[in-house]
């Protein structure tokens, strides 16, 4: 079976939107814009089905194009991209994969976007008391070639109860461990992306079993599990 693909369709009604974002014109041409919607969710979802092959992925979810507006200073109604994301399974499998569709702002995102306070002491913890493992992973030449470097929000110094002056702060500051790949037009609507996706998410693995490994064990190593 031939694998989907991103349309040009589906780029021009996103920026249709971009161009007309307003109840009006989104009433008039819901129809239109529903068809490449769900094009565009048949796309994630075989791209689940890839996933699948090398991970175990708990569940997919398309985000609506509707804009929560009631606490932006943007009132437009609507987004103007689709974006997709996909859990690993259940507690024992940390993190996700994310997909943004968007005309000359394509991107994929992999990682901890807001690990919760107690996963974020525990990630500071271990990186606090050994963070060799973590930096060869993420400095690797295969793995920054296609990642490159680690991103994410941090504070301004170091987190409460640790050493500003600690040799691995600019790692232990962070609050997000997050990595992103942007995509070109050309590179989105080619017949290739899908499969350019899956071998990108398929090299952040390394990463993934460090942090699951962390994230379900204690300082000792010993499972918290039940």
């Amino acid at each position: 079976m031939k694998n989907p693909k991103i349309t040009k369709e589906a780029f021009d009604i996103l920026k249709k939107l971009a161009k007309n974002n307003n109840k009006e014109w989104f009433e008039a041409n819901k129809v239109t814009f529903k068809n490449y919607e769900a094009e565009v969710k048949s796309f994630y979802a075989v791209l689940q089905e890839k996933l699948n092959v090398h991970d175990d992925i708990e569940k997919m979810k398309m985000f609506r194009i509707y804009r929560d507006v009631r606490f932006s200073k943007d009132k437009t109604p609507y987004k103007t991209h689709f974006a997709g994301s996909f859990s690993r399974l259940g507690a024992h499998l940390r993190g996700g994969y994310y997909v943004h569709i968007k005309p000359g702002g394509s991107f994929i995102a992999t990682g901890f976007w807001n690990p919760n306070k107690e996963d974020l002491l525990r990630i500071r913890k271990e990186l606090e008391m050994d963070a060799s493992e973590f930096r060869e992973i993420i400095n690797e030449k295969k793995f920054k070639k296609v990642w490159g470097d680690l991103e994410g929000d941090e504070v301004k110094t170091a987190p409460k109860g640790f050493d500003k002056e600690h040799s691995d702060i600019d790692l232990i500051k962070k609050k997000q461990f997050i990595f992103i790949r942007n995509f070109s037009d050309k590179e989105v609507l080619s017949d290739s992306f899908i499969e350019t996706l899956d071998e990108s998410f398929k090299s952040i693995r390394p990463y993934f079993d460090l942090m699951s490994d962390i994230l379900t064990t204690n300082l000792n190593g010993e499972s918290i599990l039940d």
